[in-house]
């Protein structure tokens, strides 16, 4: 206990032990010793209830009124309320302050913001921006489903996937059709969602140039290569036989270019589309082409398998599948040396959906470089990847044809033990063959 309440709280005692005394001495006096006490007690009673009696008037006071002059407990403990609430309001005050500042920079950012709660996916609070990209006002749309407030976009399906939600989509924002928009979910606390949205409009515009100077410039390209493998080809060098490993070369050269060329316009025009077909993909073909692809390609230098766990095929486009498929075969040939193992196999996974997944005993990749080895042109060696033909395109078109089949691409690998690239597919995108038959 502090001095001066101590000291208060002695001088309160003292002063009861006082009246007390004084009215015990009256009633010797008088002869009634007892009735005096009785009466000094209750009088002491009565002035302590008074005394909480404007302890509770001052707490429940709107005004602020100062605590009374005095030396007794009471009035230290009005002294102790009054500077805590003096501290109280200061706290409000900066909380008050803090709270107009957030208010202030959440309305300042040019991004839409957008607080859900988890479990009834209600919209709880947005900033100003959102009404602009989102088309949501307020109070009109506070408290109600947020899949309700932002159609036709798809987030209704996007937030019940919860935590295995993709992190962002790209949509057409529901108040202008010109505007594009990223959308990012954000789980920030077990009860609550933010969702942030952000004006692309410029970045797919630039995206757009960009795709078609390449998609232009490789059209362009097409031409003289042809023209130059088709002399190279023609030329046998009878007369100069030290010609020949640099016409070897150049023809290596020209169709590295060529296969480079194909592959920057295959890669446009994925990226220029929005939406896959929806055939009836047959998985046991597939599956016997990928393995003829990988031993032709390996030419007995490793040992390829097949499996099949899944009676069922896939929706989407056979070309573009297969695109993605050849691809990771033939980078797992490209990148195993002679005698490993490469195995191919296709699997149900736990939520009903299917995967895809190439196995192989290569080199492996280090842990750093596999944010980014879906990149264009990203290589993890660039002297192996050149030396071994490769284009640095083949994971860029792998991922961009899974995203339109709204699959993932999940990598696993390890120095020296090899890696295992899974395609993985949702149930939307699985076809049994009882149902197709039947269909």
């Amino acid at each position: 206990m502090p001095p001066q309440a101590r000291n208060a709280w002695f001088r309160t005692l003292g002063l009861l032990a006082l009246v007390l005394a004084i009215g015990l001495a009256i009633g010797l006096l008088i002869g009634k010793p007892w009735p005096a006490l009785t009466l000094a007690a209750l009088g002491v009673v009565a002035w302590h209830y008074w005394k909480l009696r404007g302890v509770l008037l001052r707490l429940t006071a709107r005004q602020r009124i100062g605590p009374p002059s005095g030396d007794g407990v009471w009035n230290e403990l009005d002294r102790l309320l009054h500077r805590g609430q003096q501290d109280m309001r200061s706290r409000k005050r900066r909380l008050l302050d803090m709270l107009r500042a957030y208010r202030a920079a959440a309305a300042a950012l040019p991004d839409a913001v957008v607080i859900v709660d988890r479990d009834s996916q209600r919209v709880v609070w947005f900033n100003e921006a959102a009404t602009p990209l989102l088309g949501l006002h307020h109070p009109r749309d506070i408290d109600r489903a947020l899949g309700d407030c932002l159609q036709p976009l798809p987030v209704a399906r996007w937030l019940a996937a919860g935590r295995n939600a993709e992190p962002m989509i790209d949509a057409v924002s529901p108040t202008d059709p010109a505007i594009r928009l990223n959308l990012r979910l954000i789980p920030y606390s077990e009860e609550l969602w933010l969702l942030v949205a952000r004006d692309v409009t410029k970045l797919m515009r630039l995206e757009e140039v960009r795709r078609d100077f390449v998609a232009n410039v490789s059209h362009e390209l097409r031409t003289p290569l042809t023209v130059v493998h088709g002399y190279l080809d023609l030329l046998e060098p009878e007369d100069k036989p030290e010609w020949a490993p640099l016409l070897d070369e150049m023809r290596r050269q020209s169709q590295r270019m060529t296969q480079l060329v194909e592959d920057l316009l295959t890669l446009s025009r994925l990226e220029a589309q929005d939406e896959i077909a929806d055939d009836q993909v047959s998985m046991a073909p597939m599956l016997a082409t990928l393995k003829r692809e990988a031993e032709a390609l390996s030419q007995g230098r490793h040992h390829v398998t097949v499996e099949s766990a899944l009676d069922a095929d896939l929706r989407g486009s056979t070309r573009e599948l297969h695109s993605a498929f050849s691809n990771l075969v033939s980078n797992a040939v490209r990148y195993t040396p002679a005698g490993g193992d490469i195995a191919i196999r296709y699997a149900p996974t736990p939520d009903g959906g299917a995967a895809l997944s190439v196995r192989d005993t290569g080199y492996g990749i280090p842990a750093s470089h596999l944010p980014r080895i879906t990149e264009r042109f990203y290589r993890v060696s660039t002297s192996r990847s050149r030396e071994l033909g490769g284009t640095g395109l083949g994971l860029s078109i792998v991922k961009h044809v899974l995203s339109l089949h709204q699959a993932r691409l999940a990598i696993e690998s390890e120095v020296g033990a090899g890696s295992t690239f899974t395609c993985v597919f949702g149930p939307e995108r699985v076809l049994r063959r009882a149902e197709a038959a039947s269909a």
